[in-house]
């Protein structure tokens, strides 16, 4: 159970930061009608976006459906992840990652049920390249876990490198 408590430990914060950060930016500094604000120019831009689909927008014309598919994916695979975290014993990282993505995933989902999209925000652009696409704080956290959790995980072993019978 503490490893799970760890996870859900994890989760809280990046649901809190991603909550918060979607509050500020975009209703205190009403980025909903603005539509574009400039933080860093030319790198760091405040660009709304309301993503109704997954990943650069995909499936975004399906209707309302697409919604309540992408909101029951989501928390399938919460909470496939939280048994999983529960289940096997993994290191610090893993349970780290394992939470950056439940977190994350949640946040999303918190935007589905009450905007009907995924409020995107974050543009990053460099170089001469304009990125059409926005991201979020949950983005970023279910994007830096699921890479901690493919590269962490290890081969169904347990910290001590003995196979776990389970």
């Amino acid at each position: 159970m503490a490893r799970l408590n760890s996870v859900i430990w994890v989760a809280g914060i990046v649901l809190l930061l991603d909550q918060l950060s979607k509050f500020v930016v975009v209703q205190m500094m009403d980025l909903k009608t603005v539509r574009t604000i400039e933080v860093w120019e030319p790198f760091i831009t405040f660009r709304m976006a309301w993503n109704r689909g997954i990943n650069f927008g995909l499936f975004s014309d399906q209707g309302d459906i697409m919604r309540w598919v992408l909101i029951v994916l989501a928390l399938v695979i919460t909470g496939w992840i939280l048994w999983w975290m529960r289940r096997e014993d993994h290191g610090p990282w893993v349970l780290f990652s394992g939470g950056l993505v439940v977190g994350g995933a949640i946040g999303n989902v918190s935007d589905r049920v009450f905007y009907g999209a995924v409020a995107d925000f974050l543009n990053m652009t460099c170089c001469g390249f304009e990125n059409p696409w926005s991201f979020n704080v949950a983005d970023i956290a279910i994007f830096v876990g699921a890479v901690g959790l493919i590269f962490l995980a290890g081969d169904g072993k347990g910290r001590d490198g003995a196979h776990d019978p389970r």
